[in-house]
């Protein structure tokens, strides 16, 4: 089921997360691009864009292809990003038949929650990079650094405010997912004010599961420390770059 806050709770999107939040990650990501792929990237295929809050900055230096699954956040994104390309698909099974200088996945890959699902996006990565491009995957965890967390957090809007508690824990620590659970207050124009209650199932996996996955998909993968994490403590991220000289890996 799609969480709440794809859905029903779009048009509260921005008080949960706020563009300007963004920037100094979205560099980091950007400068790691950058540094990954050769000749000098120009274009950038997002998988799992979202809001386009990520791509509001990734714009200034790529033209942007903008990709997710949800409607109403790409309706977000179009409002924010309207010079870039914009293209509702399933990142384990997009096919755009071309390839890109750089591609990207934020935390919309955490709803991969089985190998399988994580296998399929790399394998839409690879096809979508070009020999001597680069992917960069930024998952909130790997299983090494996950702990139980909570955290708060909104905004206030011009004519509404939202506040919101999210509770990170995980119920079976032998399995692939872990939840995030989310309570949000909205209040209304007139002063008038609901709960509702979010639960997302996310994806957990080791640091090797990832880089043999990332390997197996044809890419040459590496890791890199993020300091840039909304969690408050260092994660990493995975880069794949694809060789000039394909090694007959890869999938369509």
């Amino acid at each position: 089921m799609q969480p709440l806050l794809y859905g029903d709770l779009v048009p509260w999107y921005r008080l949960i997360d706020p563009p300007e939040d963004h920037e100094d990650e979205a560099t980091s990501y950007l400068e790691a691009l950058e540094r990954a792929a050769t000749p000098r990237p120009e274009t950038l295929l997002e998988l799992g864009a979202g809001a386009g809050h990520n791509a509001l900055y990734l714009k200034k230096r790529f033209r942007c292809t903008l990709t997710d699954i949800s409607e109403g956040m790409q309706a977000l994104s179009r409002e924010t990003n309207p010079e870039c390309e914009h293209v509702l698909g399933d990142m384990r099974t997009l096919r755009l038949g071309r390839e890109f200088d750089t591609l990207f996945v934020h935390d919309a890959v955490m709803y991969m929650t089985n190998e399988a699902d994580l296998e399929a996006v790399a394998k839409t990565a690879f096809v979508h990079t070009r020999p001597g491009g680069a992917a960069l995957f930024a998952p909130d965890h790997v299983r090494e650094n996950f702990r139980v967390s909570t955290s708060h957090g909104g905004e206030d809007g011009e004519h509404r405010s939202l506040r919101y508690l999210e509770w990170t824990w995980d119920p079976n620590p032998t399995d692939t997912t872990y939840v995030c659970e989310y309570a949000y207050l909205l209040r209304e124009s007139d002063g008038s004010s609901r709960v509702e209650h979010d639960r997302h199932i996310e994806g957990l996996f080791a640091r090797a599961d990832w880089l043999r996955l990332l390997y197996e998909a044809g890419f040459e993968p590496s890791v890199l420390p993020s300091e840039h994490s909304e969690l408050g403590y260092e994660c990493e991220v995975f880069v794949g770059k694809k060789a000039i000289a394909v090694r007959g890996a890869g999938a369509s």
